[in-house]
Protein backbone atom coordinates (compact mmCIF):
# COMPACT_ATOMS: atom_id res chain seq x y z
CA UNK A 1 0.00 0.00 0.00
CA UNK A 2 1.09 3.79 -0.29
CA UNK A 3 2.40 5.72 2.52
CA UNK A 4 1.62 9.32 1.99
CA UNK A 5 3.93 11.75 4.47
CA UNK A 6 2.43 14.33 5.70
CA UNK A 7 1.92 17.32 7.72
CA UNK A 8 -1.67 16.35 9.13
CA UNK A 9 -4.54 19.00 9.80
CA UNK A 10 -4.02 22.65 10.52
CA UNK A 11 -5.38 26.01 10.45
CA UNK A 12 -8.52 24.45 9.73
CA UNK A 13 -7.55 22.69 6.72
CA UNK A 14 -7.01 19.16 5.91
CA UNK A 15 -3.30 19.34 5.41
CA UNK A 16 -1.56 23.44 5.67
CA UNK A 17 0.47 22.55 2.54
CA UNK A 18 -1.17 22.71 -0.56
CA UNK A 19 1.08 20.63 -2.35
CA UNK A 20 0.41 17.55 0.23
CA UNK A 21 -3.14 18.55 -0.12
CA UNK A 22 -2.90 18.17 -4.19
CA UNK A 23 -1.40 14.62 -3.81
CA UNK A 24 -3.82 13.67 -1.62
CA UNK A 25 -6.20 14.67 -3.59
CA UNK A 26 -4.78 12.92 -6.63
CA UNK A 27 -4.38 9.88 -4.55
CA UNK A 28 -8.05 9.85 -4.38
CA UNK A 29 -9.12 10.81 -7.68
CA UNK A 30 -7.28 7.79 -8.83
CA UNK A 31 -9.38 5.65 -6.60
CA UNK A 32 -6.24 4.24 -4.62
CA UNK A 33 -6.02 2.84 -1.06
CA UNK A 34 -3.12 4.73 0.51
CA UNK A 35 -1.99 4.83 4.37
CA UNK A 36 -1.61 8.57 5.65
CA UNK A 37 1.74 9.29 8.26
CA UNK A 38 3.45 12.26 9.47
CA UNK A 39 6.11 13.30 7.73
CA UNK A 40 9.62 14.37 8.77
CA UNK A 41 11.04 17.03 6.97
CA UNK A 42 15.05 16.04 7.85
CA UNK A 43 14.47 12.49 6.71
CA UNK A 44 12.90 13.25 2.89
CA UNK A 45 15.11 13.34 0.55
CA UNK A 46 14.32 16.98 -0.49
CA UNK A 47 13.75 17.96 3.16
CA UNK A 48 10.13 18.58 1.64
CA UNK A 49 6.37 17.08 1.71
CA UNK A 50 4.50 15.14 0.46
CA UNK A 51 6.98 12.22 -0.22
CA UNK A 52 5.08 8.97 -1.12
CA UNK A 53 6.73 5.33 -0.28
CA UNK A 54 5.51 2.76 -2.71
CA UNK A 55 6.40 -0.98 -2.45
CA UNK A 56 10.00 0.01 -1.10
CA UNK A 57 10.11 3.45 -3.15
CA UNK A 58 10.28 6.69 -2.08
CA UNK A 59 8.86 9.42 -4.46
CA UNK A 60 9.34 13.06 -3.88
CA UNK A 61 7.77 16.24 -4.92
CA UNK A 62 3.67 16.37 -5.99
CA UNK A 63 4.35 16.52 -9.60
CA UNK A 64 7.02 13.58 -9.85
CA UNK A 65 4.10 11.35 -7.25
CA UNK A 66 1.80 11.82 -9.53
CA UNK A 67 3.93 11.00 -12.40
CA UNK A 68 4.56 7.74 -10.41
CA UNK A 69 1.15 6.69 -9.43
CA UNK A 70 -0.45 7.29 -13.34
CA UNK A 71 2.37 5.15 -14.60
CA UNK A 72 2.69 2.71 -12.15
CA UNK A 73 -1.49 1.89 -11.53
CA UNK A 74 -1.99 2.72 -15.47
CA UNK A 75 -4.13 5.69 -14.55
CA UNK A 76 -5.02 8.92 -16.43
CA UNK A 77 -6.27 11.78 -13.88
CA UNK A 78 -6.57 14.02 -16.75
CA UNK A 79 -8.12 10.95 -19.11
CA UNK A 80 -10.51 12.69 -21.44
CA UNK A 81 -8.74 15.46 -22.05
CA UNK A 82 -7.50 16.82 -25.50
CA UNK A 83 -3.12 17.49 -26.16
CA UNK A 84 -4.35 21.12 -26.10
CA UNK A 85 -6.27 20.74 -22.60
CA UNK A 86 -3.81 18.82 -21.06
CA UNK A 87 -1.55 21.80 -22.28
CA UNK A 88 -3.35 24.60 -20.40
CA UNK A 89 -4.05 22.13 -17.41
CA UNK A 90 -0.36 22.09 -16.78
CA UNK A 91 0.12 25.87 -17.65
CA UNK A 92 -2.50 26.69 -15.11
CA UNK A 93 -1.05 24.09 -12.80
CA UNK A 94 2.38 26.35 -12.86
CA UNK A 95 0.82 29.83 -12.64
CA UNK A 96 -0.70 28.30 -9.40
CA UNK A 97 2.55 26.80 -7.96
CA UNK A 98 5.03 28.40 -8.80
CA UNK A 99 3.37 32.20 -8.44
CA UNK A 100 0.24 32.33 -6.87
CA UNK A 101 1.09 30.07 -3.74
CA UNK A 102 4.44 31.69 -3.17
CA UNK A 103 2.17 35.31 -2.58
CA UNK A 104 0.02 32.66 0.23
CA UNK A 105 2.95 31.25 1.99
CA UNK A 106 4.85 35.02 2.25
CA UNK A 107 0.88 36.01 3.64
CA UNK A 108 1.45 32.89 6.27
CA UNK A 109 5.02 33.46 6.98
CA UNK A 110 6.03 37.52 6.83
CA UNK A 111 2.96 38.90 8.67
CA UNK A 112 4.07 38.83 12.12
CA UNK A 113 0.13 38.45 13.02
CA UNK A 114 -0.27 35.29 10.62
CA UNK A 115 2.69 33.80 11.56
CA UNK A 116 2.06 33.91 15.20
CA UNK A 117 -1.64 32.31 14.56
CA UNK A 118 -0.65 30.22 11.94
CA UNK A 119 3.04 28.63 11.26
CA UNK A 120 4.57 29.68 14.88
CA UNK A 121 2.36 26.39 16.11
CA UNK A 122 4.83 24.36 14.22
CA UNK A 123 7.44 25.13 16.80
CA UNK A 124 5.95 24.49 19.81
CA UNK A 125 7.14 20.64 20.18
CA UNK A 126 10.79 22.64 20.01
CA UNK A 127 12.57 23.09 23.91
CA UNK A 128 11.22 26.42 25.08
CA UNK A 129 14.63 27.83 25.63
CA UNK A 130 15.70 27.27 21.76
CA UNK A 131 12.58 27.95 20.48
CA UNK A 132 12.95 31.88 19.68
CA UNK A 133 16.38 30.71 17.68
CA UNK A 134 15.02 28.17 15.87
CA UNK A 135 11.79 30.35 14.55
CA UNK A 136 14.30 33.73 13.67
CA UNK A 137 16.44 30.66 11.81
CA UNK A 138 13.36 29.05 10.16
CA UNK A 139 11.86 32.28 9.12
CA UNK A 140 15.07 33.74 7.67
CA UNK A 141 15.79 30.64 6.42
CA UNK A 142 11.87 31.22 4.03
CA UNK A 143 12.61 35.28 3.59
CA UNK A 144 15.86 34.46 1.57
CA UNK A 145 13.48 31.26 -0.78
CA UNK A 146 11.23 34.53 -0.95
CA UNK A 147 13.83 37.09 -1.99
CA UNK A 148 15.75 34.29 -4.65
CA UNK A 149 12.26 33.78 -5.96
CA UNK A 150 11.14 37.05 -6.71
CA UNK A 151 8.18 37.11 -4.48
CA UNK A 152 10.06 38.68 -1.82
CA UNK A 153 11.58 41.67 -3.72
CA UNK A 154 8.31 43.40 -4.27
CA UNK A 155 5.45 45.81 -1.61
CA UNK A 156 2.50 43.99 -0.23
CA UNK A 157 0.85 45.87 -2.85
CA UNK A 158 2.66 44.79 -5.71
CA UNK A 159 2.18 41.02 -4.64
CA UNK A 160 -1.45 41.86 -4.35
CA UNK A 161 -1.46 43.11 -7.77
CA UNK A 162 0.01 40.05 -9.17
CA UNK A 163 -1.88 37.48 -7.70
CA UNK A 164 -4.68 39.28 -8.06
CA UNK A 165 -3.64 38.95 -11.97
CA UNK A 166 -3.51 34.90 -11.52
CA UNK A 167 -6.82 34.95 -9.47
CA UNK A 168 -8.25 36.72 -12.53
CA UNK A 169 -7.07 34.40 -15.07
CA UNK A 170 -8.09 31.31 -13.15
CA UNK A 171 -11.70 32.64 -12.86
CA UNK A 172 -11.74 33.32 -16.52
CA UNK A 173 -10.70 29.69 -17.49
CA UNK A 174 -13.12 28.36 -14.53
CA UNK A 175 -16.06 30.43 -16.04
CA UNK A 176 -19.25 28.82 -15.27
CA UNK A 177 -17.91 25.17 -15.32
CA UNK A 178 -17.89 23.17 -12.29
CA UNK A 179 -14.59 22.22 -12.57
CA UNK A 180 -11.23 23.61 -14.20
CA UNK A 181 -11.47 21.45 -17.52
CA UNK A 182 -15.39 20.52 -17.29
CA UNK A 183 -17.66 18.81 -15.82
CA UNK A 184 -15.39 16.36 -13.67
CA UNK A 185 -12.39 17.03 -11.50
CA UNK A 186 -8.96 16.47 -13.05
CA UNK A 187 -5.88 16.68 -11.99
CA UNK A 188 -5.34 19.83 -12.35
CA UNK A 189 -8.07 20.61 -9.74
CA UNK A 190 -6.47 19.19 -6.85
CA UNK A 191 -3.97 22.02 -6.78
CA UNK A 192 -6.77 24.92 -7.40
CA UNK A 193 -8.89 23.72 -4.43
CA UNK A 194 -5.76 23.14 -2.38
CA UNK A 195 -4.78 26.37 -2.80
CA UNK A 196 -7.25 28.33 -3.32
CA UNK A 197 -8.94 26.63 0.03
CA UNK A 198 -5.51 27.49 1.74
CA UNK A 199 -6.37 31.55 0.88
CA UNK A 200 -9.88 31.33 1.67
CA UNK A 201 -8.80 29.40 5.38
CA UNK A 202 -10.29 32.12 8.20
CA UNK A 203 -7.52 31.39 10.33
CA UNK A 204 -5.90 34.67 8.38
CA UNK A 205 -6.99 38.02 7.88
CA UNK A 206 -5.44 38.74 4.11
CA UNK A 207 -5.87 40.79 1.30
CA UNK A 208 -5.51 37.45 -0.46
CA UNK A 209 -8.60 35.81 0.95
CA UNK A 210 -10.23 39.13 -0.15
CA UNK A 211 -9.53 38.57 -3.45
CA UNK A 212 -10.03 34.83 -3.64
CA UNK A 213 -13.90 36.44 -2.25
CA UNK A 214 -14.12 38.32 -4.78
CA UNK A 215 -14.19 36.40 -7.45
CA UNK A 216 -18.12 34.36 -6.50
CA UNK A 217 -17.35 31.41 -8.34
CA UNK A 218 -13.85 30.13 -6.12
CA UNK A 219 -16.28 29.49 -3.15
CA UNK A 220 -18.61 26.99 -4.61
CA UNK A 221 -15.90 25.31 -6.20
CA UNK A 222 -13.88 24.81 -2.97
CA UNK A 223 -17.12 23.44 -1.82
CA UNK A 224 -17.39 20.72 -4.52
CA UNK A 225 -14.32 19.49 -4.52
CA UNK A 226 -14.67 19.74 -0.87
CA UNK A 227 -17.54 17.44 -0.86
CA UNK A 228 -16.01 15.22 -3.17
CA UNK A 229 -13.13 14.86 -1.41
CA UNK A 230 -12.89 15.75 2.31
CA UNK A 231 -16.55 14.95 2.85
CA UNK A 232 -15.62 14.03 6.60
CA UNK A 233 -13.43 16.94 7.28
CA UNK A 234 -15.27 19.97 9.63
CA UNK A 235 -14.81 23.15 7.10
CA UNK A 236 -15.59 26.40 8.04
CA UNK A 237 -18.47 26.94 6.42
CA UNK A 238 -20.19 24.14 7.91
CA UNK A 239 -18.92 26.26 11.41
CA UNK A 240 -21.02 29.54 10.19
CA UNK A 241 -24.09 27.84 9.30
CA UNK A 242 -24.36 25.72 12.45
CA UNK A 243 -23.38 29.34 14.23
CA UNK A 244 -26.00 31.43 11.80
Amino acid sequence: MIKLHAFGPAFGLPEPSPYVTKTEVQLRMGGLAFEKVKGDLEKTPKHKLPIIEDEGVIVADSTFIRAHIERTRGIDLDEGLTVRQRAEAWAIERMLEDHFCWALVHERWMDEGNFQKGPAQFFQAAPEHLRAAIIKDVRERVAANMYAHGIGRHSDAERLELASRSLAALAALLGDKPFLMGDRPTGVDAFAFAVLAGALAPLFDTPLRSAVEAHGAFTPYVQRMAGRFYPDHAWWWDQVRQAA
